[in-house]
């Protein structure tokens, strides 16, 4: 069975941006973008809805368009099968109140929900309350019932949305001059033909559609799926606010023609909301984003539906009252220094460090160094037996090799000896050809409260 992609998250995040910078081309311009919208109206007839909280919520959905693309790219692609009709990706966006931060915010489309009472939309009868997988919503009940689903589960006011399929987001990918990614590792995903080498990689629309529907790259699954979508979230937002393209109208234009012309809004949602967001793009950049998802407890069967994820409810609850206040998902820091991608974090690698030279306290000057990159040092040096050594050394036991390719990185040149048996301590003997250490960081690193990260902190060096 092939994976859905949920390439809504990527695109209409995307969007947002873009959107914001469309002031840059004047009323006019806008309007004419404007005019390209085809519109939805989810909000028709709806009552007792939330209270509105600070900043804008925007609903994102993805849905599924691979019956408007070439049998070519389906091949090409993976893209088999028939297309489903319904969501693949239902995203909440937080712009916040002051236009300074955009908080996205993950709900997994098999999350169990209770659909209010409603119509078929296309049998034409009418459907009492009952529980249902997220992404059914909208099969049954269209936008309306997926806002209406949305907000009975978050408490959160939907003000604004956004509907989108994948062949906007290959169009858009490739309208921008593709995105640049990094991994610390290979990543080979069968499935979708994904298949890239450790490193930095610019993908095309196509290649990006691989990118953030592979399942089956590693045993993270879904989550790990997810925390690459986010990461492709942040290197599009990096590439739209560096790369100039806000700041020239004719290619800014011609973007958001790209995405504008095969998207479906809400009728609220258009020129006038996008040159008051324009105004968020001073000094937007990736840092200026975060990511997160909802926190699930146990998982559950719906009879005739099949196993779906109940959420957390306590930590939800937490999650979304963060969000009607308008209060930061991620942990407060500075904006992180280059680093370079390593696969291990360096918190979890445990490192005692030896002095293999005369040199007076070298032991302790790499200890400190390592340890202020991140890595778990002993604190207690000790100096090495036997002569001097000229070249620095790495010895590790073969069970934690991924941990020594990490240590590697921050000091390059050393040397990477295999001890069986040393343990998951690894040791680090300093040569006479120290010459400092290499700032290296995980992709992933998620703290705070919510486990959200910000996207400084997972694009490319």
């Amino acid at each position: 069975m092939v994976a859905r992609p949920r390439w809504g998250l990527r695109l209409a995040t995307t969007l947002s941006v873009l959107v914001l910078g469309a002031g840059a081309l004047g009323h006019a311009v806008v309007t004419s973008l404007d005019t390209g919208i085809a519109r939805v109206d989810p909000f028709r007839d709806m009552k007792n809805r939330p209270e509105g909280g600070h900043g804008m919520n925007l609903l994102l959905v993805g849905t599924d368009g691979r019956d408007k693309i070439t049998q070519d790219e389906k091949e090409r692609y993976r893209l088999g099968g028939a297309p489903c009709h319904c969501t693949d990706t239902v995203m909440l966006v937080h712009i916040s109140r002051e236009r300074e931060r955009a908080s996205v915010v993950s709900l997994p489309r098999d999350s169990f929900a209770e659909a209010p009472a409603h119509t078929d939309r296309t049998t034409g009868k009418p459907h009492r309350a009952h529980p249902v997988k997220l992404n059914a919503a909208y099969a049954e009940g269209g936008p309306a019932l997926t806002v209406r689903t949305v907000e009975h589960m978050t408490k959160v006011k939907i003000d604004h949305y956004l509907e989108v399929d994948f062949t906007s987001f290959m169009k858009t990918v490739d309208a921008l001059g593709g995105v640049r990614i990094c991994t610390a590792r290979p990543m080979r995903d069968s499935h979708t033909g994904l298949d890239l080498a450790a490193g930095t990689h610019r993908l095309d629309g196509g290649q990006a559609l691989q990118y953030v529907r592979s399942r089956y790259v590693d045993s993270a699954s879904d989550l790990g799926r997810m925390q690459r979508q986010q990461r492709f979230v942040a290197a599009l937002i990096e590439r739209a606010t560096e790369s100039g393209i806000l700041l020239n109208p004719m290619r800014l234009r011609s973007v958001a023609s790209t995405m504008l012309g095969s998207v479906r809004a809400s009728e609220g949602f258009g020129a006038n909301e996008m040159l008051a967001l324009a105004k968020a793009m001073r000094g937007f950049s990736a840092a200026s984003s975060e990511f997160t998802s909802v926190p699930v407890g146990a998982g559950t069967v719906l009879p005739g539906v099949g196993s779906a994820l109940r959420w957390d409810t306590a930590k939800a609850q937490k999650l979304f009252r963060a969000i009607r206040e308008d209060r930061p998902l991620a942990a407060h820091r500075p904006q992180r220094a280059k680093a370079a991608l390593v696969e291990v974090a360096p918190q979890l690698i445990r490192v005692q460090i030896y002095n293999g030279t005369r040199r007076d306290g070298l032991g302790r000057t790499v200890d400190a160094a390592l340890r202020a990159t991140g890595f778990d040092t002993t604190r207690a040096p000790k100096n090495g037996d036997g002569a001097e050594v000229r070249r620095t050394v790495i010895s590790y036991d073969p069970r934690w090799d991924r941990s020594a390719q990490s240590l590697a990185t921050a000091l390059p040149g050393a040397e990477l000896r295999p001890a069986p048996g040393q343990g998951r301590t690894l040791r680090v003997t300093a040569g006479m050809d120290y010459d400092g250490v290499t700032r290296v960081r995980a992709q992933d690193t998620r703290q705070g409260e919510f486990g959200a990260v910000t996207g400084d902190e997972v694009t490319c060096p």
